[in-house]
Parts: structure tokens; C-alpha cells; sequence
């Protein structure tokens, strides 16, 4: 991926494109938009979400989600809310790319106000816009699923090993307090999203500890791919606070990001696939490919400079 950088550098985004194969056009209009955008906007994500992560697809209804990460450990079960008839209507557990937005919205925004109480309306609408998600039809039905999910799941993240102290335990809470209200975008009710919603005091507590900021820019060029954005927000948070060089088998990295593959003989080449794109949107990574598996390099984080002081650990 640096070698395409480089010819983007060298020769222009049309001249690069000529100099790479077919499959590998789209990585050069990748490489070229990010090397050319300016923005200094960031989102926020706790440290646990970096080294474990949601499903990438549906699981039954009442299915737990159990994942092991560099010292995490994850646990995500399905919840009920109420249906508006006088009974409960289960839920199962939050997964895809929408909802990884979501919950990163909610984040960056209780980060960027110091408050667990987050806006939603306008604010949620605009972001989600500029993350590429049309807001309407069936889109709209997407979102609204995985808000109702994330309001009705419970976390346990439980931290071990050398990183116990870095990270905080916290049983069976709920995300949000309450529920996620969203609405109908129509003549009646203009906004898709009204009101507030407050993240849970042991989440929110834990997410102010332990942030993670993610360059926003880089989040939009891959948002429409979950496995891609786990291996972004990941290197985001490993990279750069490496002393050596750091191998990970494919076997620790289907344990990680494999969920929903049969074997690893199916889940190697999409990763390697979702890698390209994360490394096309990460110029500064510094990630190669061995036999047993890929080699992590010291980087400089994606936000070195973007972030405010205290974000950065």
C-alpha cells in the first residue's frame, strides 16, 4: 500500500490508476482522496471496541455475542424494550456497519461535550450524511433497527493480563439509558432523529478514561464496511504505541475478526481484502504480510496532531 501512496505522490491520481492493476483502481482513488483531504475532523471510540467488536451480520434474536481480544474480553447480550401495547419486544444484538456508526456518533459526541447526555436530531442526521448513509426508505429502516438493538443490548467488558488496569469491568449495563427514539422523516415530523439520549454512567465513565480518536475522513471511505472499519479503529489503536515489531497469527486475527467465517480458509482473503482498504485510507500504517500471518510496525497515529491534549494515550 505505501507503493501506491507513493505513485499517487509521484504521478498524479489518472497516472497512478494506469500503473496499478484493474482490482486495484479503487485503492488509488482511496489513496488519492485521503493524501489530498485536510480536514481535521475526529471521532471518538473506547479502547475495548478497538480490540473486540460487534457481528458483522445478523444472529438469532436471543443469541449472545462473545469475543476475545488482546486482553478483552466481550459480551454482548440481547435486551427487550417496550412495544407500545403494554408488552416487550426482544431485540437481538447490534451488528453491520450502521450500527458501528451509530455507536461511534454517540461517543465522539458525550467526548466532544463532556456530557453522557448526546443530541440527537439535526446533529446525528448531518454526521450520518457525511458518513454516506442516506437517511430515508429502506436506509432509514437499517438505522432504526440497530438503534432499537444498541438501546436494548447489555455490555460486559472485562479487562486481563498486563492491560487489567487500563480498561474498566463493568457487568450487564445497558449502553443507553432509555431508548434511541427515531422518526419518520416526513411532512409531519421533519427530523429523522428528535430529543436527547444518555449514554449508561459505567459506559460513559469507562469511554472518558479510555478514548480512542479515529480520523473521520478515513471512517467515510470505508463506512459502508464493518470488518474494514474494526481493522481501522484497531490499527488506530495498536500502531502507534508499539515498541517493536509485533506479529498476529491469522489464527489470533480470525479469533478476533473472524466471526460469521466457517474456517479460516474463508475469512484470510476478506480480511486481506478489508486490509487493503484500510491501509489505502491509512497512509502512515506500517503493516506487511508474512506466512503465519501480518507483522505490526510502529506508525504514527492516524490523529497525531488532530486530537485535543488528553485524547492521545
Amino acid at each position: 500500500m505505501g507503493t501506491i501512496h507513493q505513485l499517487v505522490r509521484d504521478h498524479g491520481r489518472e497516472a497512478a490508476r494506469e500503473l496499478v492493476p484493474e482490482e486495484d483502481r479503487r485503492l488509488v482513488d482511496l489513496a488519492a482522496e485521503i493524501l489530498a483531504n485536510p480536514s481535521s475532523a475526529f471521532n471518538i471510540t473506547y479502547s475495548g471496541f478497538c480490540l473486540t467488536a460487534l457481528p458483522h451480520k445478523a444472529l438469532d434474536d436471543s443469541a449472545k455475542w462473545e469475543r476475545q481480544g488482546h486482553n478483552v474480553s466481550l459480551l454482548i447480550e440481547p435486551g427487550s424494550l417496550p412495544d407500545g401495547r403494554g408488552g416487550f419486544k426482544q431485540f437481538g444484538v447490534p451488528y453491520g456497519s450502521r450500527a458501528r456508526l451509530i455507536m461511534l456518533y454517540l461517543q465522539t459526541r458525550a467526548i466532544q461535550t463532556g456530557c453522557p447526555e448526546v443530541e440527537l436530531g439535526g446533529s446525528m442526521r448531518d454526521w450520518m450524511s457525511r458518513m454516506g448513509v442516506p437517511i430515508g426508505g429502506s436506509s432509514y429502516r437499517v438505522v432504526r433497527d440497530q438503534a432499537d438493538r444498541i438501546s436494548a443490548c447489555h455490555l460486559t467488558f472485562s479487562w486481563h493480563g498486563p492491560d487489567a488496569g487500563r480498561g474498566a469491568k463493568f457487568s450487564k449495563e445497558s449502553i443507553v439509558d432509555g431508548g434511541i427514539q427515531l422518526y419518520e422523516d416526513d411532512d409531519t415530523q421533519p427530523r429523522l432523529w428528535v430529543d436527547t439520549v444518555r449514554l449508561s454512567a459505567s459506559f460513559f465513565k469507562a469511554l472518558r478514561e479510555h478514548p480512542v480518536p479515529i480520523w473521520e475522513p478515513a471512517l467515510k471511505s470505508i463506512s459502508s464496511r464493518s470488518m474494514a472499519i474494526d481493522l481501522y479503529v484497531w490499527l488506530s489503536y495498536r500502531l502507534h504505541s508499539l515498541s517493536k515489531p509485533m506479529p498476529i497469527t491469522w489464527s489470533a486475527l480470525y479469533a478476533q475478526f473472524g466471526a460469521g467465517y466457517k474456517n479460516l480458509f474463508q475469512f484470510k482473503p476478506r480480511l486481506i481484502e478489508s486490509l487493503k482498504f484500510v491501509l489505502a485510507v491509512y497512509p502512515d500504517a506500517k503493516v506487511t504480510l508474512e506466512g503465519d500471518g501480518v507483522v505490526l510496525h510502529h506508525s504514527p497515529s492516524p490523529v497525531p496532531e488532530k486530537a485535543p491534549r488528553g485524547i492521545l494515550r
